[in-house]
């Protein structure tokens, strides 16, 4: 109801624009005729590369939409990326929830298929289903270079935003190398990740876990997440939504696949639990060691329970999501300075990172 103002209010502007553009032509019968159109070879070029354009957008979604599955989870409807011919789907985590079995549907039609959780990987909100029976004709999607991706490259978007099966939005790589914090809201996994892609493709609910695609027919990132804005009420913010990028999708997967879980992350810890504390105005000022693991980088730099992190290199630490994100960058056994404090006093230490 509340978007029903705006429509009208188009079709005014352009029954105002009509009545002007009568008013001139009216205004115009005793003047001189039209000037010769001088631009036509102009736009016959533009015709003609809006013409290819539209030609390469048509092969990307030829070759790639097939590879694109709806998935329903429970009462839960997300996308997913055929992965290889023997019925592997990656997707996101926060897609599958808690749930084992799934119906899936492709886009080249027929009857839904079945399909049971390999594994998921709540750390980096990513997960693998595999089909009860593989079909035949399956198609698994090619997948891209993450160090070829760059900002201002056109994208598409597909998957099955709000359940509107095999959608395809257009839009470019707006950046690359972000760091975002996932809510747990809406079940999702709290997740902090690194690298993601920045787009400014349609982001909705339903296309987490689809295929962000370049012109080359190219997966270069799983649409995972859309920015939301508090000044309209936590509603997403139109062209902002992002994407794990590939080279993290095919390491996970690949590791999933072939052990059934992940055996080596990559992802940098400190090897501790801990929680947020607020300073005297009710402030977050810091992270709380709550647990140090035996043998783990804080534990073997002198850390201790009660310690207050403060600091992460230069990175101001105030919660713990600011804590993930000051990590998120690093590497296992890269040595980072840890900023903290104990009793009042303030300490540093050199930690050698541990793994999630």
């Amino acid at each position: 109801m509340d978007a029903q103002p705006f429509p009208c209010r188009v079709r005014r502007s352009l029954l105002l624009i009509a009545a002007v553009c009568a008013a001139a032509l009216v205004g115009g019968c005793a003047g001189p005729g039209p000037e010769p159109d001088t631009d036509s070879s102009e736009q016959a070029v533009v015709s003609r590369a809006t013409g290819e354009l539209e030609d390469q957008y048509q092969t990307v979604i030829k070759d790639v939409l097939p590879s694109v599955v709806q998935i329903a989870a429970g009462d839960g409807l997300g996308s997913g990326i055929v992965y290889d011919d023997k019925g592997h789907i990656v997707t996101n985590a926060h897609v599958v929830g808690d749930e084992k079995s799934f119906d899936v549907s492709v886009a080249t039609g027929e009857k839904e298929l079945k399909a049971s959780l390999v594994s998921t990987y709540p750390e980096q909100d990513l997960a693998v289903v595999k089909l009860d029976d593989v079909p035949d004709g399956l198609r698994a999607a090619e997948f891209g270079n993450t160090d070829e991706v760059e900002v201002g490259q056109i994208v598409l978007a597909m998957g099955s935003p709000l359940g509107l099966s095999s959608s395809v939005t257009q839009g470019i790589v707006s950046a690359v190398g972000r760091t975002v914090s996932e809510s747990r809201s809406g079940g999702g996994t709290g997740a902090t990740l690194a690298d993601m892609v920045q787009t400014s493709a349609a982001i909705n609910p339903g296309n987490s876990g689809g295929a962000l695609v370049n012109l080359d027919s190219e997966v270069i990132g799983i649409p995972t997440l859309a920015a939301t804005d508090p000044q309209l009420g936590d509603s997403a913010a139109p062209g902002i939504g992002f994407a794990i990028p590939v080279s993290m999708v095919r390491t996970v997967a690949d590791q999933i696949i072939k052990s059934g879980k992940v055996t080596d992350s990559g992802r940098a810890a400190l090897n501790i639990t801990g929680r947020t504390v607020v300073d005297d105005d009710y402030k977050p000022a810091g992270v709380a060691i709550v647990s140090v693991e035996k043998g783990g980088g804080a534990s073997d730099a002198g850390m201790r329970v009660g310690d207050v992190i403060t600091r992460i290199g230069d990175a101001r630490i105030t919660t713990i999501t600011s804590l993930s994100e000051a990590l998120a960058g690093d590497k296992p056994g890269q040595k980072v300075k840890v900023t903290y404090t104990r009793g009042g006093s303030q300490r540093t230490a050199e930690v050698t990172l541990g793994e999630i």
